[in-house]
């Protein structure tokens, strides 16, 4: 089984840096045997602060390119390794193979875990987006918050996995936000972003007073190996019949005369 992830933060640094190492890391631990992983970030000045629709919008078109390549170069799924998803539903249209996300993987898993779940995450921006997208994954009578920490930029993150202190500084704002969570009655605890997932698991942070900390990341991946697995038995993952239905007959050889031969692969 190959899986292509998706980094948005590595775009930062390069796959060799800090979050990229300790990314790899957590990637290779989640996945099965015989399960191989590719993690590529975007092209550099790219996933900046993907919380802005307009800079979401120049980052899912290369989310997309990838997601096209990974097809053709036989990936058996792709991931969108972003709370966002900048992509996600445009390449559920454009695939045959299985498309996940981050959020929608962390927040699905976090049902089967507890009745109840919050998400923590460390920018105010983010807050409208994330309640939207549990929305739209019908969810949202099992949320029981959206919780954020002070942070100024994504850089935080970067400092905090090569620096102790700053490490416990993230550590110690995730652990008082949780606590307001908890007190609302969340069950299961999100952070909501890689970057903060990565810096959780670095630290050892894996449950507060009983509470799961779920690591999305290793969600989204067990999540991509469950599809591919269900995809190999019957045959179809994917639902095609309307939202993710692509074009078809004369409209497909239109499209296709427009924008190209490699745009929706196997329709006819």
């Amino acid at each position: 089984m190959r899986l292509y992830y998706q980094s948005f933060g590595v775009s930062r640094g390069s796959t060799d840096g800090h979050y990229g190492r300790q990314l790899k890391a957590i990637v290779e631990q989640a996945a099965a045997p015989g399960t191989e992983i590719t993690i590529a970030g975007l092209s550099p000045h790219r996933a900046v602060a993907d919380q802005y629709r307009y800079l979401e919008l120049l980052d899912t078109i290369e989310v997309t390119e990838r997601g096209m390549q990974a097809e053709r170069d036989g990936y058996d799924a792709f991931l969108v390794g972003n709370i966002f998803e900048p992509g996600l539903h445009e390449l559920r249209e454009l695939l045959n193979i299985p498309v996940l996300g981050l959020r929608e993987s962390s927040v699905q898993m976090a049902c089967l875990m507890g009745a109840s779940f919050s998400l923590i995450n460390v920018n105010p921006k983010f807050v409208p987006r994330i309640v939207e997208g549990v929305q739209l994954q019908g969810l949202s009578s099992r949320m029981v918050s959206v919780e954020h920490m002070t942070v100024e930029r994504p850089g935080v993150f970067d400092l905090a996995l090569r620096d102790e202190t700053a490490r416990a500084e993230v550590v110690r704002q995730f652990v008082e936000v949780a606590q307001v969570a908890l007190a609302k009655g969340a069950e299961v605890l999100i952070p909501a972003g890689g970057s903060l997932m990565t810096v959780l698991t670095q630290a050892g942070i894996h449950q507060i007073d009983g509470t799961p900390v779920l690591n999305g990341v290793t969600a989204l991946v067990k999540t991509a190996e469950m599809a591919v697995g269900m995809r190999a038995v019957t045959g179809v993952f994917t639902s095609k019949r309307m939202k993710y239905a692509a074009p078809t007959g004369k409209l497909l050889s239109d499209v296709r005369a427009a924008y190209g031969d490699h745009v929706y692969l196997g329709a006819e």
